[in-house]
């Protein structure tokens, strides 16, 4: 399936969605994808045929977001704790990964028309070199585009992201780019696998689990948190209609505590470490990008 679909909403779903854009629209959502499995076992399908009816509700809820004006997006797509999982679903989901990837760059001028830019964030050492290609390739020919963004998270947990974001920072100190002094949440928070993206404003968790499961942990301080019973493949318009009108009803009180916020601010010593950190890790996705484009 496309990663980009023509509008399915009848007249009636769309009306509903007109009204819920005269509210306040969050810019930013992030998704717990959960219940895929369990939507395979209940209609008895494998659990690879739950996984992709999975990605196909990805792209259904992509243009509701976009329909929304819903700017930025981001979908827990794979947890590194998915590694232990058994080696036949593991690599299902990774030649399913692949296929998307690949369907994704055979229609990248719709993306490039349409202004999404893709990013996956995570830890590409751990996946397959072959996808690791495709993923940096994704990422490389979408990366000037401003429209809208989808941030896949994708072989991610928090701890793994605040980890490589403290060992980056030790090393910066070790380099003496920066001095211990410097080290803070601001810091800490422009180094992360996110830097790029403001935070969720709104979290939905499908399933009717209430755990965040290690996602965004760090970046959800201050994030409207919905959880719904559906299992993801299930999830439909009226139920993502819903999460926004609940984000709506919490707006006053979340932007309350937004307004104590203080921005970022860096000294010019971090501002220009964190310029060296971020191109180093532009400069690894585009060496990636080339070496698939060559081979």
């Amino acid at each position: 399936m496309s990663w980009l679909k023509e509008c399915t909403l009848n007249w009636f779903q769309s009306l509903a969605l007109r009204i819920i854009k005269t509210g306040e629209v969050p810019k930013h959502v992030a998704f717990i994808m959960d219940g895929n499995r369990r939507y395979a076992n209940k209609q008895n399908l494998q659990k690879g045929e739950g996984h992709s009816k999975g990605f196909d509700k990805m792209t259904e809820m992509l243009n509701w977001c976009m329909d929304l004006g819903v700017v930025e997006v981001t979908v827990y797509a794979f947890s590194i704790e998915n590694f232990k999982r058994s080696k036949e679903e593991v690599d299902g989901l990774m030649d399913l990964a692949r296929q998307k990837f690949k369907r994704l760059l055979e229609e990248k001028e719709k993306l490039m028309d349409v202004g999404v830019c893709i990013r996956v964030i995570g830890n590409l050492s751990l996946i397959p070199e072959d996808l690791c290609k495709l993923v940096a390739e994704a990422m490389t020919i979408t990366r000037e585009n401003n429209k809208a963004f989808l941030n896949l998270a994708f072989a991610y947990t928090s701890r793994d992201e605040i980890t490589h974001a403290i060992k980056d920072i030790i090393q910066g100190v070790k380099d003496a780019d920066i001095l211990p002094e410097d080290i803070n949440e601001d810091l800490i928070t422009d180094c992360l696998y996110t830097y790029k993206s403001p935070n969720p404003d709104l979290l939905i968790r499908t399933s009717g689990e209430t755990r965040l499961s290690d996602f965004l942990m760090w970046q959800i301080s201050n994030t409207c948190i919905y959880f719904t019973e559906v299992l993801w493949p299930e999830f439909n318009i009226w139920n993502f209609l819903s999460a926004i009108f609940y984000y709506q009803k919490c707006y006053p009180n979340l932007q309350k505590n937004r307004n104590n916020l203080k921005p970022i601010m860096h000294n010019s010593r971090v501002s220009m470490y964190l310029d060296k950190l971020h191109n180093k890790r532009d400069m690894a996705i585009e060496t990636i990008y080339l070496s698939a484009v060559q081979s």
